[in-house]
């Protein structure tokens, strides 16, 4: 098995990467290595993030570094909160804090007997070894913004978020099938042609 470097100390995205990976990969994240600093995420974009953390993990680490950057899109509020999804709420934000944040920005804008729910989770994933980039991949998933929380599974944003084809939030849903249509899963699918061979 090959050993890949996520550039987190989120335990959930770490997780979930590996249950999508399988067993084809040791997968180890930031946590294992506490010398390595707070990387600062200052890019516009996703896949401007996601290469900044790849690129400075992999100057640090020797092997395959993964970075993943994501975030939720709420077409009412004009793509927010986008690249600041993490953090919508302040620097050190809760989820509960962001969710609570978000449902009522959206409700100035969207009222649910008026306006459009529709939103995206993105992510974008960006690939490096011994500090030279080698490539991003991206997965979106549609859907729309409940009117409350629901379910008590997943992270960040899930509980109000229902993809497109669902009855259930992705807080609602099982992992086998959110780690199925999920925006990450989507990446990983487009990551796997540039992984090597175990």
């Amino acid at each position: 098995m090959l050993r890949l470097i996520l550039a987190t100390r989120n335990a959930h995205k770490t997780l979930e990467i590996q249950e999508i990976l399988g067993n084809r990969f040791v997968v180890e994240d930031l946590r294992a290595h506490p010398d390595i600093p707070e990387i600062i995420e200052d890019g516009a974009t996703f896949a401007e993030n996601a290469k900044i953390k790849a690129l400075a993990v992999s100057r640090m680490c020797p092997g395959l570094v993964l970075a993943d950057d994501s975030g939720l899109e709420v077409d009412a509020m004009a793509g927010a909160p986008g690249v600041r999804s993490a953090r919508y709420a302040g620097e050190k934000a809760t989820d509960q804090q962001n969710i609570e944040q978000l449902l009522q920005e959206l409700g100035k804008r969207a009222p649910a007997e008026t306006g459009p729910r529709t939103a995206r989770f993105r992510c974008v994933m960006a690939l490096a070894r011994d500090g030279n980039f080698i490539r991003t991949v991206e997965g979106a998933v549609e859907g729309e913004i409940v009117q409350a929380p629901r379910g008590a599974g997943g992270f960040g944003y899930d509980p109000i978020f229902q993809p497109r084809g669902y009855e259930k939030t992705f807080g609602e849903l099982p992992a086998e099938t959110k780690n199925q249509i999920s925006h990450r899963a989507r990446a990983v699918q487009e990551l796997r042609g540039c992984l090597p061979v175990a």
